[in-house]
């Protein structure tokens, strides 16, 4: 199948919200491996008992962690490109962190499918727009718009 025929069937998705996932829980296990795996062990992140002193009460995963969810929330879309041999990474346009994710909380991902662009070569260059929720929280932890390049 051709890249030009598939935007074609899946016109009707752009502009539109396409998944919303299942809660996932971010445990401060989860905020200690991503401090020793960035090495950005700020207080904020990892000293439960500062951090319980602190502007948010308790510790709060990293900006950069919450962010990083977005390959397993788009691995669960059901929305499938046919014809596609792999679809990579292609980067952010932009992102935005409003509200802080405390330990234990649990967040999800909404997904809305911004733009389909042909690109040579037979490929997509796919923009998704995900909103990441804090279960409980009226205002997201994270808004981003990511890119992906789908190869036919």
């Amino acid at each position: 199948m051709s890249a030009s025929s598939v935007i074609k069937d899946m016109q009707g998705y752009i502009g539109k919200e396409i998944f919303v996932s299942d809660w996932t829980q971010v445990t401060q296990e989860q905020i200690n491996q991503f401090a020793d795996s960035t090495k950005d062990h700020q207080w904020i992140h990892v000293d439960l008992e500062k951090a319980a002193k602190g502007p948010f009460g308790q510790t709060i995963a990293h900006g950069f962690l919450t962010l990083s969810h977005l390959p397993f929330f788009s691995y669960q879309v059901p929305l499938k490109f046919e014809g596609a041999k792999m679809s990579i990474n292609y980067g952010l346009d932009k992102v935005r962190f409003l509200n802080p994710v405390p330990s234990g909380a649990k967040i999800r991902d909404r997904i809305v499918l911004s733009a389909l662009e042909e690109k040579p070569g037979n490929r997509i260059l796919m923009t998704q727009q995900h909103t990441i929720e804090i279960e409980g929280q009226d205002k997201p932890a994270c808004i981003a718009d990511a890119l992906g390049m789908i190869f036919f």
